[in-house]
């Protein structure tokens, strides 16, 4: 047989191979607040409840009108199968490795730790304010960062009033932990 008329899978077919290694700690854990894993758990649970049967019912009804081949809807509904399979399996493997992390226990603390809100102070006088979640529930824009990013690597257990250095690119950075702030804890 001709090789033209063979099918290798690429990378994008390979839904078994989500790269887990670089999200989750050394130790296999995935931190996550509880806000964070409610919402990954509502996203999947969406998926699997309402998105998936409204295209597979679609599928099912394009798949009925004839030749496939030309049927847009049947094609269009088949890959975005494939994309809610592959989300719906990402989803379970990393709420399957979640470890629900409570940051309100530090409440009243002075020690950077999971879920800490900090403000640093760059030697040039410029602030800047962070808050450290798990990898799955961070926005940039918010001023939230991964606790395996640089910068949280370098703050974590750091205290109020502490100095620290960074490497970046550029060199050395300086600075020091102005504030600390945690969640109160929910009554």
């Amino acid at each position: 047989m001709s090789k033209a008329f063979t099918r290798e899978p690429d990378a994008s077919d390979d839904d078994d191979g989500i790269p887990l290694t670089p999200l989750v700690a050394p130790d296999g854990k995935n931190y996550i607040t509880r806000a964070g894993y409610e919402r990954l758990r509502s996203e999947l649970l969406t998926l699997i409840d309402e998105e998936r049967p409204k295209i597979v019912e679609i599928v099912h009804w394009a798949a009925s009108n004839g030749d496939r081949s030309e049927n847009g809807d049947y094609l269009y509904g088949k890959k975005r199968l494939r994309e809610i399979d592959r989300r719906i399996r990402f989803l379970t493997q990393r709420l399957e490795i979640a470890e629900v992390v409570n940051p309100s226990m530090h409440f009243g603390g002075e020690q950077v730790f999971f879920g800490a809100t900090v403000v640093v102070a760059y030697a040039d006088g410029q602030e800047a304010t962070v808050t450290i979640l798990g990898v799955d529930e961070v926005d940039s824009a918010k001023g939230q960062i991964s606790w395996v990013s640089p910068l949280a690597r370098a703050l974590l257990k750091a205290r109020l009033g502490d100095s620290i250095r960074l490497q970046v690119p550029g060199g050395v950075q300086e600075m020091e932990v102005v504030s600390v702030d945690y969640p109160a804890p929910e009554a």
